[in-house]
């Protein structure tokens, strides 16, 4: 066998070329992303994509919410720690007085 000939350099770009589309085929049937000839690779598309991001950022949205009233629920919560006893007092006998 000639070691040196063009059959023996061409069956070495057989087999790595063949070996490549095994690699991309097993990936491609496990989920991973798939790799170009540069090395480069290309995501596997997800067909919910659109509809999961609706529904993070409408739960973002109620999640902002709910931190914006903890807020101001601490922001009371300080001030009542916070006043002196007799001003507290005062102003919870006047709420009394006022319902």
């Amino acid at each position: 066998m000639n070691w040196g000939g063009p059959g023996f350099v061409i069956a070495i770009i057989a087999v790595c070329y063949a070996g490549w589309i095994i690699n991309n085929w097993v990936r491609a049937k496990h989920g991973y992303p798939l790799e170009d000839e540069w090395g480069g690779t290309t995501p596997k598309a997800d067909p919910n994509a659109e509809r999961k991001i609706e529904l993070l950022s409408s739960e973002n949205e109620e999640l902002v919410g709910k931190i914006d009233r903890l807020q101001e629920r601490l922001a009371v919560l300080e001030r009542i720690a916070t006043d002196p006893a007799k001003r507290t007092a005062d102003e919870i006998e006047a709420l009394r007085e006022k319902g």
